[in-house]
This record gives C-alpha cells, structure tokens and sequence, in this order.
C-alpha cells in the first residue's frame, strides 16, 4: 500500500545496478525526476551522481497524456535509444487510469516479453488498495512475474512497522522469512530475521566468537 518504501526499493535496485556499471531506464508515473531525486537524496541515496555520469535515465510521464498502445510505443522507443540493462516502471497501477484491468495486462505482457527478448532485467512497483488482499494486484500481472516481493506495514504496539518478503521468486531459492525494515539516512536498513532458524545461527556464531577470544 502507500507509504511501504516501494520507490525507495526501487532506488536502491537501480543504485546496485549503477554502481556495476549497468545503465537503467527509469519510468516515472507518478513524480517528476526532480522529485524523485530529491526524495531519494533525503534517504540517503543519491542518485544524481548516476544520472550526471550517464548511467541513469528517467523518463517521465502523466499517464493520462497518452492512450495505453502510446505508451508502450514511447517505452519501447526510449529502450531502443538509451538501450538499458535494467528498467523501472513505477508504479504500473497509473495505467489504470487510462485503460482497463484487461488492457493494462495485455499492455504490461507485451513490455514485458519485449523486455525478456533484449535481455533486460526489469522491477515493477503495483500499488495496493488498502481494502484488498495485500497478497493480491490490482493489475492482475502477478502470474507475469518471475520473482514477487511484497512491502507491507503493520501495526505493532501503537507503532508503524514495514515488512518485507519474497512471495515467490521462479527457479530460485529465496528466504521465507518476513523481514522488518526501516528508513535510515543511508536508505533501507533490513532488520535482523526473527526466524527460529535464524536465531540459531546468531548464537552459534556469538558462541564462535566467545570461544575465538578465549
């Protein structure tokens, strides 16, 4: 829902991807560039550097500027000039504004098979409605994705608290642990899995660094 640090996830994503010397394509549908740098840059992660050395593009637009079938052209056309590795769309659920449930899945499948066929690795952001399932889209695109990851807050002790996990992720092995997060002056800080498991591993490491000392 609102407010989960899905944007900030995704500047992380592209700032990992830079930092490797990847170039990325940013679409932006619901803020305007300056926006979203400064937005970043008070969480900690700066962007701007990406963007001044060319590794970094972000292509805004109002979704209702344009009819769904003129939006994928202006995407695909802004991939073919830039010719990324990575591309951001965020968030998918604006289409809706300009189309139907129907429509803006059969616009997203197309994208997205015309990204897979240049090898580009690809993060969606969807916003949920607050009343729905939080494990569900409004798009409807979920079963397009590969890997799923889904930011939440909860309410604990008259305190807000983000969580993140991996709902499904393809051929992949992936933690199903639900992770607690926060924003910090350096961006996303991951807190530590609460996992029974994971807490066996904390103590026989704690134990190995007792006996180490010793």
């Amino acid at each position: 829902t609102a407010g989960t640090g899905k944007t900030t996830l995704a500047a992380h994503f592209v700032e990992a991807a830079c930092a490797r010397g990847e170039k990325c394509l940013y679409f932006l549908f619901e803020e305007s560039p300056q926006q979203m740098l400064r937005n970043m840059a008070s969480a900690g992660i700066d962007l701007g550097k990406w963007v001044d050395r060319g590794l970094l593009t972000f292509a805004a637009e109002r979704p209702s500027r344009y009819g769904l079938e003129n939006h994928l052209l202006q995407m695909h056309n802004a991939v073919e000039i830039h010719d990324p590795g990575v591309v951001v769309v965020d968030p998918i659920t604006n289409l809706m504004a300009v189309g139907s449930h129907t429509d803006v899945r059969s616009m997203l499948t197309r994208l997205i098979d015309f990204l897979k066929m240049r090898g580009v690795t690809a993060l969606f952001a969807s916003l949920a409605s607050g009343g729905e399932s939080i494990e569900s889209t409004e798009t409807l695109i979920s079963s397009l994705m590969d890997t799923w990851i889904l930011v939440a807050v909860d309410t604990v002790r008259d305190h807000r608290e983000r969580k993140l996990y991996v709902l499904k992720s393809r051929g992949m092995a992936h933690s199903d642990d639900v992770r607690s997060f926060r924003f910090t002056s350096h961006g996303i800080e991951l807190m530590p899995s609460r996992s029974p498991a994971a807490r066996a591993v904390r103590r026989r490491a704690r134990a190995g660094k007792g006996r180490k000392r010793k």
